[in-house]
């Protein structure tokens, strides 16, 4: 595993900075040349994981979001959110598609779309220490032109 470029950002839990974590994320995959698609779908994995940090982690207070992306191999994107807040009880109940500890406005859909749009899902959590949403995406390199 050779990690070709990198960047790590620390943003507050504030609602706004989800788009700009889209946008940074995609602004980093853009090396890879992904299709509009595959941007799409980077840009989704990471608007629902910031979001849980600032739904679930943080939600009385303003609070540390980490996100770090790397390029590995030349063609794989890893992608990992990290937050220090409330962590998740039970992370294989929180994986189940329709759960949710947020209310009745919360889907519960955010690890199952982050699964569906990625090749590679791992949450890992603790109280003490918050929460760590990795994510593995590849953008297979297109043929040019002839």
């Amino acid at each position: 595993m050779k990690v070709t470029n990198y960047i790590k950002l620390e943003f507050p839990s504030c609602s706004s900075n989800e788009s700009f974590a889209r946008a940074a994320a995609a602004g980093f995959a853009a090396q890879l040349d992904p299709t509009l698609e595959e941007l799409g779908d980077i840009k989704t994995a990471v608007s629902e994981a910031v979001t849980n940090c600032i739904v679930h982690a943080y939600p009385d207070s303003i609070g540390k979001i980490t996100m770090r992306l790397r390029i590995i191999d030349g063609e794989k994107l890893e992608i990992t959110i990290k937050d220090r807040g409330r962590g998740i009880e039970d992370v294989q109940q929180a994986m189940l598609p329709m759960y949710t500890t947020g209310g009745e406005e919360r889907s519960g859909m955010g690890f199952t779309i982050m699964e569906s749009f990625m090749d590679k899902l791992k949450v890992k959590s603790s109280g003490s220490k918050g929460t760590s949403v990795t994510m593995l995406r590849t953008i297979k390199q297109r043929k040019s032109p002839l």
